[in-house]
Order: structure tokens, then C-alpha cells, then sequence
């Protein structure tokens, strides 16, 4: 257990003046490099670079899909466009056929 000084018990050197109840470490503070696994590292590291190796591919997908949306948004309209003009035509021609109606009940 390594425990530092308190305000209440400050660390010191001196034995006579130490703490009895604070165990003193076997090796300086600091030198002892804790046990750690790295099974799991090892699994997620390699679970990260997959991820980071479709990172270009999901952008693509992405991308696509905007691209697609993006065309078939411009296709409606341009479908749209020609709706009207033909709208346009077609109130034209009925206007043409009243007149020319009028113009032979007249006579």
C-alpha cells in the first residue's frame, strides 16, 4: 500500500517520527509498473483499424446516397417543368378551340 502524507500526518524520513500504522513500500514510489492485461487492447485495436479501414467506404456510401437523392430531387423537377408547359399548351389550344367556336356560332 502506498499511501502519501496528509495535512494531519505529513510523510517523513525519520523513523522515530513515522507513522506506525503506514507501511513503507518495498520499492521507491513510482518504480513499480502495475500488471496489466492486454488481451481486450489487443482485440480492440484490432476491432478499431477494421472500423477505420470502412471509414472510406461508409463515406462513399454516404456520398452515393446524397448524389442519388440529389438526382432523383432534380429529375421530379424537371418532370415538373415540363407538366407546366404542357399545362400551358394544352389551356392555350382550349383557348384557341373557344374562339374559333365563338367565331363560327357568330357567323
Amino acid at each position: 500500500m502506498i499511501t502519501t502524507g496528509t495535512i494531519d500526518r505529513p510523510t517523513t524520513h525519520d523513523p522515530k517520527k513515522q507513522d506506525p500504522t503506514m507501511q513503507r513500500p518495498t520499492e521507491p514510489f513510482g518504480s513499480h509498473t502495475p500488471f496489466c492485461d492486454t488481451t481486450g487492447a489487443t482485440a480492440s485495436r484490432q476491432n478499431r483499424n477494421l472500423e477505420m479501414q470502412l471509414i472510406p467506404e461508409a463515406l462513399a456510401r454516404a456520398h452515393m446516397h446524397d448524389r442519388l437523392r440529389e438526382a432523383e430531387s432534380q429529375r421530379r423537377a424537371v418532370r415538373l417543368a415540363a407538366a407546366r408547359r404542357m399545362q400551358r399548351r394544352a389551356e392555350r389550344a382550349s383557348l384557341r378551340a373557344r374562339r374559333a367556336l365563338a367565331m363560327a356560332v357568330m357567323q
